[in-house]
């Protein structure tokens, strides 16, 4: 096995990834908590870029890197980037968003996570962004999932992320999209470099 280091100090994170990466020869572990990388991207391949580079290079080690968020079309892409600065909690975050966006009519949203993975010389080598558009309910509704959830409907599913059973989420989420566009590259990789 390889190891992955996940620039991240989410361990629900790791867990998260190693599900989408069943199969594959990886063995992936947190990074260290001593190893902090401001995230000063305008945008979210440029924070993914950011963190899987500086980690990789830190550590000697492969490296992977994930930042995500929510694009509201009326508020001009906001949260974006700042998607976990929105607030203290999930709860504010969610209060805010709705009191920004009001009685706009214009609820068009969107789910984007980019990833990066680096080689132990930093040097990003995969990339990849996927993207679950959706809108973005009146008040929250069901009671899975964390963050935005409640309040990011999927027309296609008739369903918030958090009314989603788990699996469904997983493949129709922005992270989901990603991994799945990531998964052949990475098959591919995998073959290339001689795995221990």
């Amino acid at each position: 096995m390889k190891k992955l280091i996940v620039a991240t100090g989410n361990p629900g994170k790791v867990q998260e990834m190693q599900e989408y990466l069943t199969g594959l020869p990886w063995e992936l572990q947190l990074k260290p908590e001593s190893i902090d990388v401001e995230e000063t991207g305008t945008t979210f391949i440029a924070n993914a870029h950011l963190k899987a580079s500086e980690v990789a290079k830190a550590l000697g080690e492969w490296a992977i890197a994930d930042d995500s968020g929510l694009a509201v079309d009326a508020l001009d892409g906001a949260p974006g980037i700042y998607s976990s600065r929105y607030g203290k909690t999930d709860a504010d975050r969610i209060n805010r968003l709705l009191r920004e966006l009001g009685a706009t009519k214009n609820r068009q949203a969107k789910f984007i996570c980019a990833i990066a993975i680096a080689s132990p010389d930093g040097k990003i080598v995969l990339e990849t962004e996927g993207i679950c558009p959706g809108e973005i309910l009146h008040s929250p509704r069901g009671k899975g999932g964390f963050g935005y959830d409640p309040i990011f409907y999927v027309p296609t599913r008739q369903q918030t992320f958090a009314e989603m059973p788990a699996a469904t989420k997983g493949q129709v989420s922005h992270r989901g999209v990603a991994f799945a566009q990531l998964m052949p590259e990475l098959q591919e990789l995998s073959q290339s470099l001689v795995i221990e």
